[in-house]
């Protein structure tokens, strides 16, 4: 049966909490964006409170205001271009802890957050984790400047590398375009199965146009999942 919301939050909150186990007071921390990061900024916070002294640093606006909310003391990348740990969540985790993220929006903001950190914690509901990445849309940011030529480009370099599928123009719930905090769109890409994460990786950065996609190689290096037998730990190989 299907979680209810509030079973999947729960879990959320558990995989949270357990990444809370490796802050210490004087690291500078990436903060993810999207439902299971809302739970560690919640959490986060209230250690802060008790006085754990850490210096945030938001990949994107809103996780930026909620930290500000909640007390949580924030910096730039630029000011701290070296950080400790990112703790962020995912739409899909592969075997090899290979990551479909950018279900938000941020997974520009994310990826460069990433690769500044010395490592990053993934925590994540059980469900996320999946046998062959591609069943949750692929997002892939791009330049609001010939979107067709580059859908096009796209679906070349896609099939290139063995997968093909609709590509999807991302609107907000009120329909209108969804923009990214750099400005950017979002084309969700809808491949069902990557046998190859890595090559469809390296073909789409090659597209002139595409700024960030949302495959995430070799940065996850350890997934914290929260299911109904509690909570396990897997460190990247």
């Amino acid at each position: 049966m299907t979680a209810s919301l509030s079973d999947a939050d729960r879990l959320k909150r558990q995989a949270a909490a357990r990444a809370l186990d490796y802050v210490r007071s004087g690291m500078k921390i990436g903060l993810g964006t999207g439902s299971t990061a809302k739970h560690f900024v919640d959490l986060l916070a209230e250690r802060v409170v008790e006085g754990l002294e850490v210096v945030g640093v938001p990949t994107s606006e809103a996780t930026r205001t909620q930290a500000e909310s909640l007390g949580v003391p924030l910096a730039t990348l630029d000011e701290h271009p070296v950080l400790d740990l990112v703790i962020d969540g995912a739409d899909e985790i592969g075997p090899d802890l290979s990551l479909i993220k950018g279900g938000g929006g941020a997974l520009l903001r994310e990826k460069i957050v990433a690769t500044a950190a010395g490592q990053m914690i993934v925590i994540a509901d059980a469900t996320k984790k999946v046998a062959r990445l591609g069943a949750f849309p692929l997002p892939i940011e791009v330049v609001d400047f010939g979107v067709a030529a580059i859908r096009r480009s796209i679906d070349r370099a896609a099939r290139a590398a063995g997968c093909q599928g609709l590509l999807t123009l991302r609107r907000r719930p009120d329909g209108h375009v969804f923009v990214t905090d750099q400005g950017h769109l979002i084309l969700d890409a809808a491949y069902l199965s990557i046998a190859d994460p890595a090559a469809l990786a390296a073909r789409l950065s090659e597209v002139p146009g595409v700024v960030e996609h949302g495959l995430f190689i070799n940065l996850a290096s350890r997934v914290i999942l929260a299911g109904a037998d509690g909570v396990t730990v897997i460190d990247r190989a």
